[in-house]
């Protein structure tokens, strides 16, 4: 009996760094919506809803609870991730959009430099140090907190790495990305849940607020499995060198938060030392 070949879907025709390119927008878009909120919900309860958003549509469409084989891993995973989460939104609160990921971006460089300890990776990791200092000089007398907010983020998205890595050798894909949010939703609700309470009593409140969940952590999140499914981990490196850059297109054009000349040279430090770290890191 002959087997009928899979069509190719949208996602198989269209190229790989388009995809990559339209899941960045879609994250940092939800940023700067959630950044909009900051004025009606608290930074924490836009925060929490984002990872209560993102658990339900991952749960409803990955039925999560099939792999509880390794579900203290997953918990830790999920915790680490909306805490993470929770930093971020508590940074963007008070530091523009691209400054605050620029220096989100010194964790993962940071593991790249630890794990494969070679000279490139070192030389990244000064790049993005160096970087990271010349836009905290800046922002430091502005808002030291969104300094130390986005430097938190930073040292748990580097856990998150080290993490997710363990999580992925299991197999379970985005069935643990899903536990992992619903966990961190849950862990999060007893100190989040309260600044979130504006949002529970208007419905296009909430609604904005779980619409930021979908843009930033689902669309980006699906979009990077199907282009590390195509284009590899190393091209996949490259691609995210974009990142700090479309964070401070999508800053100046969404809430008008144009760089410094400083702080355009540091975000510039950090996308070269994201492209010049090791594919493998």
């Amino acid at each position: 009996m002959a087997v009928t070949a899979r069509r190719p879907g949208l996602t198989d025709r269209t190229p790989a760094p388009l995809l990559f390119v339209f899941g960045a927008v879609s994250q940092y878009a939800g940023a700067a919506v959630a950044v909009l909120l900051f004025t009606s919900v608290p930074a924490a309860g836009v925060a929490w809803l984002r990872v209560v958003a993102a658990a339900v549509v991952l749960a409803v469409w990955r039925r999560p609870w099939r792999i509880l084989a390794a579900w203290r891993l997953v918990v830790a995973f999920g915790v680490v991730l909306a805490c993470m989460n929770l930093a971020f939104y508590l940074a963007i609160e008070r530091l523009p959009l691209g400054t605050a990921v620029a220096i989100e971006f010194l964790g993962p460089i940071a593991v790249a430099a630890a794990g494969t300890r070679t000279l490139r990776d070192g030389g990244a990791f000064l790049l993005a140090a160096s970087g990271v200092a010349l836009i905290a000089d800046v922002q430091w007398q502005v808002s030291p907190l969104g300094v130390i907010y986005a430097l938190t983020a930073a040292g748990l998205w580097a856990i998150y790495i080290l993490l997710g890595s363990r999580v992925a050798r299991t197999g379970t894909g985005i069935d643990g990305l899903a536990a992992g949010m619903v966990a961190g939703a849950l862990v999060l609700a007893p100190f989040t849940a309260g600044p979130a309470l504006p949002a529970l009593t208007r419905p296009a409140l909430l609604a904005a607020c779980l619409a930021v969940g979908v843009l930033s952590s689902v669309v980006p999140y699906v979009l990077d499995q199907f282009v590390l499914a195509r284009t590899g981990p190393g091209r996949f490196a490259l691609l995210l060198s974009l990142l700090p850059a479309t964070a401070a297109v999508v800053g100046a054009v969404v809430l008008a938060q144009v760089p410094s000349p400083a702080e355009a040279a540091g975000i510039g430090l950090v996308v070269a030392a994201v492209a010049a770290r090791s594919p493998s890191g």
